[in-house]
């Protein structure tokens, strides 16, 4: 399930309204692209970075921004944030394995970690609210002055978000180590660095993201290639890696990129598999089902047991508006990956549009006990609960949308709406409180 911001595709727009904006140009919204696919690919990338790294893979997840410049950030400890122009950019598995150890070892390292003083946790919608107002910032031009209630109240969060040369070294030090654990090259490191190479003579306006927050100097590159030419790295090809590198970069660009630039190109694919996908997106966005569905239809023939490949399927039946069939083939998919939110979420988007909001509740209800960061999930989940008569776990999941979205005062409105008619100290109470808690506290800055 492709969320992006083109036709054919879904959008979470994360709209700005940090808690404490001060002054200067308004920070942008940053856009999510959520796709089970793209990031169980990431997932299978990242994992051996993190373990070696002492993180839990479970815990961190890795998440791609709809941004056409170069970055990768953390604004926390739970979230890797690399924007999709860096991803099509990139030419390897080891490269963005590089990517993810860098930002892995900020994370271990309590790079940001001090920074964060008293910023809400991100396991509630209204503190995820706030780490996405703060990834916004760090994806916008760094231009926008704001404070998150932690210290930086009257300067910009570029600043707080930029990493000394000093941790620079220290990070670049423990992504070597981490990659030689794990069995991947560490030249990888290099090629990366030398995508900016020279930007450090650029205006701050020219430079792209990743240096603002990153500084790239001569020395900090000699020393990086000292560590990649005294590291014992043994490693061996990764089919594997090599293969979900190449099918994220594949399906990111099928849909970021002109249909006939996909087409062209599609051919060039690792895998015949990998081909066929890409054929089936482009064809979709030009209306083209027959040829979508054929294109489709052969990589899950290919791939037999691939969840991922199916949801694509009921993406593109659903947005043929052949909601029956999208049910049936979104329902295959989720018993082949029962506890993936986003196959769960389309499905009961699915089943919404085939007018059964029963059903479509119970898969909405599982998809955001698993995920309660997608906002078109709980749209969907607030629809279902509105047909089936539940109006105030209806306003609940509007408030907490809102409140993802840095909308505070709708979120007040919905919530307050909630609380009225949700028992005293039940769960959606407490979760309903929570909203009106980070309403309360952003009316006040």
């Amino acid at each position: 399930m492709f969320h992006a911001t083109l036709r054919h595709l879904r959008v979470i727009g994360v709209f700005l309204c940090l808690t404490s904006l001060i002054a200067a140009a308004p920070a942008r919204a940053v856009t999510l692209l959520r796709d089970a696919d793209i990031e169980y690919a990431l997932k299978q990338l990242g994992d051996p970075v993190l373990r070696a790294a002492g993180l839990s893979p479970s815990q961190v997840r890795i998440l791609v921004i709809d941004d056409s410049t170069l970055n990768a950030f953390i604004v926390d400890t739970q979230h890797i944030f690399i924007h999709s122009g860096l991803l099509t950019k990139l030419d390897s598995a080891a490269q963005i394995q590089a990517v993810i150890a860098h930002e892995a070892a900020h994370i271990a390292n309590g790079h940001i970690a001090r920074r964060l003083g008293n910023m809400r946790t991100a396991r509630t919608a209204a503190g995820l609210g706030m780490v996405l107002a703060a990834a916004a910032a760090a994806a916008g031009n760094g231009q926008a002055a704001v404070g998150l209630g932690i210290g930086v109240q009257s300067s910009a969060m570029r600043n707080f978000l930029a990493h000394t040369r000093a941790e620079e070294a220290s990070a670049d030090i423990s992504s070597i180590r981490y990659l030689v654990q794990a069995g991947i090259d560490p030249q990888g490191a290099i090629e990366v660095q030398e995508l900016f190479r020279g930007q450090d003579a650029l205006a701050e306006s020219r430079q792209d993201p990743y240096m603002r927050t990153h500084p790239l100097s001569r020395d900090r590159l000699r020393a990086l290639q000292g560590l990649v030419a005294g590291a014992s790295a043994r490693t061996a090809p990764d089919p594997a890696g090599d293969y979900w590198f190449a099918r994220a970069k594949g399906k990111l660009t099928a849909f970021t990129r002109a249909p006939s630039w996909t087409l062209r190109r599609a051919d060039d694919s690792l895998t015949p598999d990998i081909a066929q996908m890409r054929r089936a997106v482009a064809y979709h966005r030009q209306s083209d089902l027959g040829r979508a569905l054929s294109n489709i239809d052969a990589a899950i023939t290919a791939r037999p047991n691939d969840p991922f490949l199916r949801d694509l399927k009921g993406q593109i039946l659903l947005e043929s508006r052949r909601a029956s069939d999208a049910v049936k083939v979104y329902s295959a998919a989720a018993r082949l990956a029962p506890r993936e939110p986003l196959i769960l979420g389309g499905l009961g988007r699915a089943q919404l549009a085939a007018g059964n909001p029963r059903e479509a509740l119970k898969s909405l209800e599982a998809a955001r006990g698993r995920d309660f960061s997608d906002t078109r999930i709980m749209r969907d989940l607030a629809t279902a609960y509105a047909q089936t008569g539940q109006n105030a776990m209806a306003s609940l999941l509007t408030a907490e949308r809102y409140a993802v979205q840095g909308r505070f005062k709708d979120a007040a409105i919905h919530a307050t709406r909630a609380e009225g008619a949700l028992a005293r100290g039940s769960g959606p109470w407490q979760r309903a409180q929570d909203v009106l808690s980070a309403a309360q506290r952003a009316g006040q800055r």
